[in-house]
């Protein structure tokens, strides 16, 4: 027999070496592959409130020993931990799994626990040996032992009905004593009052932070806010934006999302379609932010004061939206800071002031602020107080212009500090940048992204991208929100494939994501471009413009069925669910979503293809829908109110884009009635 030599520790040797015995009372249990956390913990995940918050966990240890483990979780700022307990769902893999709510809209911790259920093993053994017809009189004093020892923990009733049991215990004979034991009256409350001093606990805490729901479900609606007047050549105002609103509220809009409303810059003004001189009367673009009568506190005296853009915001609450603000950290070379804080700039060795670049792109009518320095602190601070300014005028929605150009650590740092005092802000990061500086925008703190959607038009370009955003470890920090077009990017779809190419995208955009938006003019179909850019002609980023919002062609009623089939569909209203399904043609694009007790299921057949009509065979995923082959399901078509009964699963499709480019089917089982217990 070979016997195990003791270490020996040289005279000068910092090492701790544990005893043999502290090892294995160290962490007798393993808890491994703690789900769902980001890069090891160091960003959280994101949920809305009224979430269930499944947690999963690897826990095992050796033996056949049974375990108990909980998951417990509390709102960071509190101390007391709750619990939930998990389940075993895969035993073969050690795999478990629990649930539980998420109700405040606040960040939450989450750990895993286990421990050994030595009743429950003791149990497991016992009956193994009865069934064997062993002796077990040693056995059953070892039970009673246990009920003994719980019953010095337990308290009120619990304890009362232990010792009651231990009395029982004491007057019977073995084979009542077995049935004692192995009772499920015992077995629940010997669960409740386990030994837990060696219980051990998974060595990292989770975080998730919990936003409102509007992070995950709302409709946007971009207004360029001067270009809402009847007045040509002249900025509208907020009361003439005001004047909008029920017009916008009634085509299903959350959200009405301001550019920059800062005062604009006069030095390099920009012209016309981006030109470098302007004319006396151009109002320049609203991103060159700042000027004599105010920076990024101040609001364009063209559009109203401050006590009206008030007003405006209290509008959109009475009409059930939200007023989100662009906000944009540029500045025109007038803007107050340049002379109150030169150092927050970079000059050129001429002694100029450096503007703007994205090579070939020129922007000369803005200059960017400097993150890096010994002014940093005074900077940040002074960014964060802006935020907070218009937090304090009504605005808890935030899109940030370019945050890709800014440096990580500030946004984690704003971020963190604007919900420290208001985690109802929102801030959503137009970011057409590269995939990772995107993801990790989105995990320092940004709810909602901007995303790649703009340009996947064809059928395996949605698939492959939608599938990653909603299968990979995407979904647990990245919320996509699908904007069809932007005052900066007017696609070739669009300028190409004319209404249908516009109502394509719009159920796209609505459907496939939960948050979703359109830039004013979408709606009227307006995508006359730059010839060979995409951008808009006469672009209004550079001029006034006076639009009839009801000009012929418009697809505002398309719109606003289509934000109504979202609201009163709870499938829509999430983005997890999505899920492809098999068409037989590569030009339409068949998905579907549906609730996890299925009783809102609804699937898309869109032709992705505006030009050409299309035939296809679908296939509805029966089993998915809790049905088999040969079951009856009722089908709705919401666009048209038409109503269907099929049996099959396999249904076909003809979808022209000038007619119907696209079909949605609401289904359900089809409920039949016995008519052989009529209710006469």
């Amino acid at each position: 027999m070979t016997t195990l030599a003791t270490p020996t520790i040289r005279h000068g040797d910092t090492r701790i070496v544990a005893s043999i015995a502290a090892r294995l009372q160290s962490r007798p249990i393993v808890i491994q592959d703690v789900v769902p956390q980001l890069d090891c913990g160091r960003y959280p995940v994101k949920r809305e409130v009224g979430d269930e918050m499944e947690v999963g966990a690897t826990i095992f240890r050796e033996g056949h020993d049974k375990l108990t483990a909980v998951a417990l979780y509390r709102e960071k700022s509190a101390s007391a931990w709750r619990e939930v307990p998990l389940e075993v769902v895969n035993a073969g893999l050690d795999r478990w799994r629990g649930a539980f709510t998420l109700d405040v809209n606040t960040t939450y911790v989450f750990t895993v626990e286990a421990w050994t259920d030595v009743y429950a093993s003791w149990c497991s053994e016992l009956e193994k040996k009865v069934a064997d017809g062993q002796q077990v009189a040693v056995e059953l004093q070892e039970g009673r032992a246990l009920l003994a020892d719980a019953a010095t923990r337990a308290t009120g009733e619990d304890k009362t009905r232990l010792n009651e049991i231990l009395t029982r215990f004491d007057a019977a004979t073995d084979p009542r004593r077995i049935e004692w034991a192995l009772d499920s009256t015992t077995r629940l409350l010997m669960a409740r009052w386990p030994d837990r001093a060696l219980a051990v606990r998974y060595d990292r805490e989770l975080e998730v932070v919990v936003d409102r729901i509007e992070a995950r479900y709302a409709a946007w609606y971009e207004m360029f806010h001067r270009s809402q007047g009847r007045v040509p050549g002249k900025s509208a105002t907020f009361a003439d934006c005001e004047e909008r609103l029920p017009e916008i509220r009634a085509m299903g809009f959350d959200v009405i999302y301001f550019v920059p409303i800062h005062p604009i810059g006069r030095i390099h003004r920009k012209g016309p379609d981006n030109t470098l001189v302007a004319k006396p009367g151009d109002p320049g673009s609203p991103y060159a932010i700042g000027s004599e009568e105010g920076g990024h506190k101040a609001v364009h005296p063209d559009l109203g004061t401050l006590d009206e853009f008030r007003r405006f915001v209290r509008a959109c609450h009475m009409q059930g939206m939200e007023v989100a603000l662009d906000f944009a950290i540029q500045c025109a070379p007038d803007h107050p800071w340049v002379k109150e804080h030169p150092e927050w700039f970079i000059f050129r060795p001429d002694g100029t002031i450096k503007y703007a670049e994205n090579p070939p792109k020129k922007y000369q009518d803005i200059v960017n602020l400097n993150f890096y320095g010994p002014h940093q602190e005074a900077l940040w601070n002074e960014l964060l107080s802006v935020v907070l300014f218009w937090v304090e005028q009504g605005v808890k929605i935030f899109r940030v212009d370019n945050p890709h150009t800014k440096p990580v650590p500030f946004w984690e740092w704003m971020i963190g500090e604007v919900r420290a005092r208001d985690p109802e802000v929102i801030f959503l990061a137009e970011a057409f940048t590269r995939p990772p500086v995107m993801k990790m925008l989105a995990k320092v703190g940004y709810q909602q992204s901007y995303t790649y959607f703009t340009w996947r038009n064809f059928k395996h370009e949605l698939i492959d991208y939608l599938t990653e955003l909603t299968q990979s470890d995407a979904k647990e920090f990245m919320r996509p929100n699908f904007f069809v077009n932007t005052p900066d990017i007017n696609p070739p779809y669009l300028q190409t494939g004319g209404r249908p190419a516009h109502q394509i995208r719009l159920v796209l955009a609505a459907t496939l994501s939960s948050v979703y938006g359109i830039y004013n003019g979408f709606e009227l179909c307006e995508a006359t471009p730059i010839p060979g850019k995409e951008e808009f002609l006469h672009s209004e980023k550079y001029e006034y413009k006076v639009w009839d919002w009801d000009r012929p062609g418009n697809i505002k009623d398309f719109i606003t069925k289509i934000n109504a089939i979202r609201r009163e569909n709870p499938a829509l209203h999430e983005l997890e669910n999505l899920r492809f399904y098999p068409s037989d043609d590569d030009n339409i694009l068949f998905y579907g979503k549906m609730t996890k007790d299925r009783a809102n299921m609804v699937f898309f057949a869109v032709n992705v293809d505006p030009f050409d009509p299309h035939v296809a065979e679908l296939k509805f995923p029966l089993e998915e829908m809790g049905m088999k082959a040969g079951d009856t399901f009722q089908v709705e078509e919401l666009l048209t109110g038409r109503r269907h009964l099929w049996r099959s699963g396999t249904q076909g499709v003809r979808l022209d884009p000038e007619v119907n480019p696209v079909e949605i089917y609401r289904v359900g089982a089809w409920e039949k009635i016995d008519y052989r217990n009529p209710c006469y």
